[in-house]
């Protein structure tokens, strides 16, 4: 008898473990999402773009919070925390729903934030609760910024503290907190939403001619072909930053055949681009961006591919169209991205400009 009810015991504080962090749906109130994420039925929720987040408030000096790497091909995922506005470091997900303590040194009021290190491509995050005393965590309004982008904008290759480059899978090295566009935001106070995809461009991708392009995904909530799931366009941006570019100019890795660079298409698909947003969003402010990694007679040439889309919309009853030009960035990261310290100095050069149209 001994023998059976240690099994069943043993079962018991299993169910138990996994169950306390669900979501109830009385808790709903105290989880704050932000970016492309999806409540599943449980009220659990899948954090989907990069920098996409999960906010709540707790008192005390416990917390455990509940993740899942989710993907078709079982790998694990990273998320970046910041407890208290301070930047704790980066935690592995792994493709187990397992929970995971914060070290939490006082016994007063928290807020911790959860975001998606790396991007929609890699899969989804879920998060499914954390076991503490929840509280409301205290909001306010602020401008918002959205940025569409690839690599860059997703901050790959930008963290190499924990595993350096080359070793470990290609997103190891991914954090999107560190990112040009989130470390802006926190300068300027404004909240914000990465909608971007490595490789991708306007309307050919790194290394390939045929594959879906960042027009033919950005309305659907994975950002990828799957049309089932729309995107809510619930963010809605005060500014659309747009980074895209940087692929269509690349040379791919000669494995494939690249064929000229054609300005006709990048500047058609670019202006049917921002049709498609300027629907969803009629009086956003977009502003278009060069590449800090396209230098010499490219960068003259996106420039002038930029201009001819702006002049585009000179008639129409938008906001004016702006032009960011960022300086060249001799990249540090791996595979020539930019690190952690790249995507400071990037930031640095963009956050005046923005500041200015925010006011």
């Amino acid at each position: 008898m001994q023998f059976t009810k240690k099994p069943l015991l043993f079962l018991f504080l299993i169910v138990s473990s996994f169950c306390f962090s669900q979501i109830k749906q009385s808790d709903n109130q105290f989880y704050i999402s932000q970016g492309r994420t999806e409540k599943l039925a449980d009220n659990s929720v899948i954090l989907i773009s990069a920098a996409s987040s999960i906010t709540f408030s707790f008192t005390g000096n416990s917390c455990e919070i509940s993740l899942q790497s989710k993907n078709e091909y079982g790998h694990h995922a990273y998320v970046s925390l910041e407890l208290d506005g301070k930047y704790i470091g980066r935690l592995r997900v792994e493709n187990q729903l397992k929970n995971y303590p914060i070290k939490v040194a006082s016994n007063k009021k928290h807020t911790l934030k959860i975001f998606k290190a790396t991007e929609a491509s890699t899969g989804g995050v879920l998060f499914n609760g954390a076991k503490t005393k929840l509280i409301k965590t205290a909001t306010k309004e602020k401008k918002k910024i959205e940025f569409i982008g690839n690599s860059i904008t997703s901050g790959m290759g930008n963290d190499t503290k924990e595993i350096p480059c080359g070793q470990g899978e290609w997103f190891d090295q991914h954090n999107s907190y560190l990112a040009y566009g989130p470390v802006l935001s926190r300068d300027l106070g404004v909240d914000f939403q990465l909608s971007s995809v490595s490789g991708m461009g306007m309307y050919r991708n790194w290394n390939d001619e045929t594959e879906p392009v960042m027009p033919n995904v950005y309305e659907n909530l994975y950002l990828n072909n799957d049309a089932s799931k729309p995107y809510n366009f619930n963010f809605k941006p005060d500014i659309i930053s747009i980074a895209l570019g940087t692929n269509d100019f690349s040379e791919g890795d000669g494995t494939k055949e690249r064929k000229p660079f054609s300005a006709e298409k990048f500047v058609s698909n670019y202006v049917n681009f921002l049709k498609m947003l300027y629907k969803h969003n009629p009086n956003v402010q977009i502003v278009l961006a060069n590449s800090p990694m396209v230098n010499g007679e490219k960068d003259q040439f996106f420039t002038e591919c930029l201009e001819k889309i702006k002049d585009s919309f000179k008639n129409e009853k938008v906001k004016p169209i702006q032009i960011f030009k960022f300086t060249a960035v001799t990249p540090h990261g791996c595979t020539t991205h930019p690190d952690a310290d790249d995507h400071k100095i990037m930031a640095k050069q963009y956050e005046p400009f923005l500041k200015k149209l925010l006011k």
